[in-house]
């Protein structure tokens, strides 16, 4: 089972959280755990679902994470 961190959504396996921040420079911690991508809309499928309303011209990638 390993070790897990609650947040908003639920019990998030730290291992879980470590592996979706690799290569991100950010917090690592409990006041952050929010703000892990696993906590947002897959971006993919939201924009698969508003392709009759935009046109993806550009893919960005996270490399920086601030809170607060």
């Amino acid at each position: 089972m390993g070790i897990q961190l609650v947040s908003e959504k639920g019990r998030v396996p730290v291992k879980v959280w470590t592996s979706q921040t690799r290569g991100i420079e950010c917090r690592k911690d409990r006041g952050v755990l929010d703000e892990i991508p696993g906590a947002y809309k897959d971006i993919d499928e939201v924009m698969a679902n508003q392709q009759d309303l935009v046109a993806v011209v550009h893919t960005l990638k996270q490399v920086i994470g601030v809170k607060g």
